[in-house]
């Protein structure tokens, strides 16, 4: 546990991040918004946490900044509501930093910045009753914790753009028709889902999933030769892992791999 508006929780390798503020839909105040990059940033450095679901508490994910919070600032200079941006701003770089599977467990809300947070998951799920967008200008604000970077890179510039734009509400269906989401699950099943996922991929190579994970984050900058020669770095330092090398005796020997996808029912 890591305060009353972030839980955490860990059992054989994988961790589970919940927002726990049901009452605000789990909107992100500054406490809830450092409490999330203190625990990225522990869950990054211990070795054996090998895969990590978040989540919201009470049947929402995130409806976004607290909205009221936001209002008794109001007599703040651009300079002082620019300098409070920097919370948020280190939040993305706590999600993108984050070199394990994360899988983004997404029911009810997830409005702005819950949105934005759930573009940095390797694996986003959503329920059938899930509600997203990106409601920023509905009330005169722009994109924050990195959108404008991600959304493009998730589904398209084209519908980025209309995302952002319209500030529309769009449900499970939508999210899968635009690559958004994975899967789309009855409630019920969103968590154990999100589990079996991350259990799976806590028995992956740690170090082949960071390795993919970070050339695939670069890999829009980049161009082929680039890309080739990150491959050949990655595959050097991926074969001479204990693990690959574990996986080889496997393999000779017959034996169930360590590492299997598990598919959906």
């Amino acid at each position: 546990m890591t305060g009353d508006s972030v839980l955490l929780e860990r059992a054989d390798g994988v961790a589970v991040l919940t927002l726990n503020r049901p009452s605000a839909k789990n909107a992100i105040d500054i406490p809830t918004t450092d409490a999330l990059v203190a625990a990225l940033r522990a869950l990054r450095a211990d070795d054996d946490v090998r895969a990590v679901v978040l989540t919201g508490a009470g049947g929402d994910f995130c409806a976004g900044g607290d909205v009221k919070g936001m209002a008794d600032g109001g007599s703040r200079t651009v300079e002082q509501r620019r300098a409070g941006m920097a919370r948020y701003a280190e939040l993305a770089r706590a999600l993108a930093g984050l070199d394990k599977p994360l899988i983004a467990a997404v029911d009810g809300v997830a409005f702005g910045a819950g949105l934005s947070m759930a573009l940095y998951a390797d694996i986003v799920l959503v329920s059938t009753r899930a509600r997203l967008a990106m409601v920023f200008h509905r009330i005169g604000l722009v994109p924050d914790v990195g959108a404008w970077y991600q959304l493009p890179r998730v589904v398209g510039l084209q519908r980025a753009k209309e995302l952002i734009y319209s500030a529309r509400e769009f449900g499970a269906d939508e999210a899968l028709r635009m690559n958004l989401a994975l899967e789309a699950l009855a409630p019920e099943a969103l968590m154990p889902r999100a589990m079996e996922l991350a259990r799976s991929l806590a028995n992956a190579s740690p170090t082949a999933f960071s390795l993919s994970k970070r050339a695939l984050a670069s890999t829009l900058q980049s161009d082929l030769e680039t890309m080739l020669d990150m491959e050949a770095s990655s595959q050097a330092i991926a074969s001479s892992s204990a693990y690959f090398r574990e996986a080889i005796r496997r393999f000779a020997a017959k034996e169930p791999a360590q590492f299997r996808w598990p598919n959906k029912d």
